[in-house]
């Protein structure tokens, strides 16, 4: 099989869509964070801040959830047969919310009344929170296993994915997009507002920080199959190690305002608990509960060699082309948000 600096070409696409992925995480990550905490937000005028300061990048962002949907699926067609399927419910369900987000965001400000605005305040803050619960709790039941059969086909039924574990997961996915997002629009800020959002960065540091404790525990305690790797490779420890440094420089680069440091060890947080999960699931990528032999793999779902081989040389394009546009994007906008005429 040909290979790439000593990796088959199936390895090397799990790690480009390993990295998509994390991409999307991050920054639609602070953007789905500003949403969930938008109702603390009493003014009028700090809320119409704070959904400018994601108004010119949130639809950018979900680009990268698009890439990785289509890397997916041109390089591990199975394994997208078998999520979509399985999870067919939480992901309309996410697909609506989507769109409600969507339409609140420019909905919002088409009308002056008070009531108008609440309702679309109230369907933000929702959908945002939707979303990333739904993410979660994909994320809490692939990390599991699915029950699939030789076929690679969903076994369960609809109940399946509701399980105390993926819902811990879920809300560990929310506490993280919170801090992520608060520390996103701290950057955005002044006076007043910036005042209280540093409050809600402790707020949500302190929210994630126990809900990933708990998960912690709880992995350690039911979940074994899924810390048996960096058990047996005590070197990995240094994954979780760095991740509590980057949580703990978060609130000290923030009291020392040191924004854009507490945003990148935001960033490493997610980076890293996305790289323990390709850590413990390769060479997986769907682990079956019936039988470990049914486990989608690396190898046994990926497509051929010779379509990963085109497939790469045009992510090899295309991701760096998006990552400029995007960083050219951030770069127009950067800096704090002053409201105007033309504003949300």
């Amino acid at each position: 099989m040909a290979t790439i600096f000593s990796l088959d070409y199936a390895t090397l696409w799990f790690l480009v869509i390993g990295a998509v992925f994390t991409g999307y995480a991050i920054l639609d990550g602070f953007d789905l964070g500003a949403g969930a905490i938008h109702l603390f937000l009493k003014k009028e005028e700090s809320r119409r801040i704070a959904i400018n300061a994601i108004g010119p990048v949130w639809d950018g962002n979900e680009v990268w959830l698009v890439i990785g949907g289509g890397a997916l699926f041109a390089g591990f067609p199975k394994v997208y047969a078998a999520v979509f399927s399985a999870f067919y419910i939480p992901f309309m369900i996410f697909l609506v919310a989507l769109i409600f987000r969507a339409i609140s965001i420019e909905f919002r400000s088409k009308e002056p009344m008070a009531w108008w605005r609440k309702l679309w305040d109230w369907s933000y803050c929702l959908s945002s929170c939707v979303i990333a619960l739904a993410l979660g709790l994909v994320l809490g039941n692939i990390l599991q296993g699915l029950p699939l059969d030789r076929n690679g086909n969903f076994q369960g039924d609809w109940t399946y994915f509701l399980n105390p574990y993926a819902f811990m997961v879920a809300i560990s996915t929310l506490a993280l997009f919170m801090m992520h997002g608060a520390i996103y629009l701290v950057m955005k800020t002044e006076k007043r507002l910036y005042t209280k959002l540093t409050i809600l960065v402790k707020n949500t540091t302190i929210f994630f920080v126990i809900s990933v404790l708990l998960l912690s525990f709880y992995t350690l305690l039911y979940r074994e199959h899924l810390t048996e790797r960096i058990k047996a490779n005590t070197w990995m420890f240094i994954i979780p190690v760095l991740m509590v440094l980057a949580v703990a420089n978060i609130t000290r680069s923030i009291s020392q305002q040191r924004y854009r440091q507490a945003f990148f060890s935001s960033a490493v947080v997610i980076s890293l608990l996305l790289v323990i999960v390709a850590v413990e699931l390769y060479p997986n990528m769907v682990i079956s509960t019936l039988d470990p032999a049914y486990s989608l793999t690396v190898a046994n779902a990926s497509s051929s060699e010779k379509s990963l081989g085109y497939m790469l040389v045009f992510a090899g394009i295309g991701v760096p082309l998006v990552a400029v546009y995007t960083s050219f994007v951030f770069w127009t906008f950067k800096g704090k948000v002053k409201l105007d005429e033309m504003s949300y």
